[in-house]
């Protein structure tokens, strides 16, 4: 993974994580990076300093300041914290559906996902339980299974 510091036609600039260098260009190329402050899909990499670790390993180097930036840091901050309050909302969203709208099977779930696989018994939506081992084994078998979105307020 390779972090680079972006900036649209107008400025803005932000920070945004890709696979590799030829994967941000192959985006950029096809305009699918857009700046999160104005929606502008003309990007481009900005001048970034490397972080340097000495032979010792133990001290970086401190980079170089950024440049200057239109968007104060709380707007940069209630930016991203507005698009994890809308990411979790359409979690949220999803997994109510599938609640609503599915059968929950509990522990039985790979039992029956696998039934149903194999046309034992009618195919019919479902949710439930599986251990690592077990989603991994459906897999393998090709049958399709996903998680559902858990949100950290379900974990406490």
């Amino acid at each position: 993974m390779i972090r680079y510091t972006l900036r649209c036609e107008r400025g803005h600039q932000f920070e945004s994580w890709f696979q590799s260098s030829a994967a941000y260009e192959s985006q950029e190329r096809r305009h699918l990076i857009d700046c999160p402050a104005c929606g502008s899909d003309k990007i481009e990499r900005a001048i970034m300093a490397p972080q340097i670790v000495s032979k010792k390993g133990r001290e970086r180097a401190q980079p170089a300041p950024a440049a200057p930036v239109e968007a104060t840091p709380t707007e940069s901050t209630s930016l991203m914290m507005a698009q994890e309050r809308e990411l979790r909302s359409k979690l949220k969203e999803l997994r109510d559906h599938i609640v609503k709208n599915a059968d929950n099977v509990g522990d039985r779930f790979p039992n029956e996902a696998r039934k149903m696989h194999y046309g034992d018994i009618e195919h019919r939506p479902i949710y439930g339980e599986a251990s690592p081992e077990e989603a991994r084994a459906l897999i393998d078998e090709g049958v399709e299974v996903s998680p559902l979105p858990t949100l950290p307020e379900d974990r406490n």
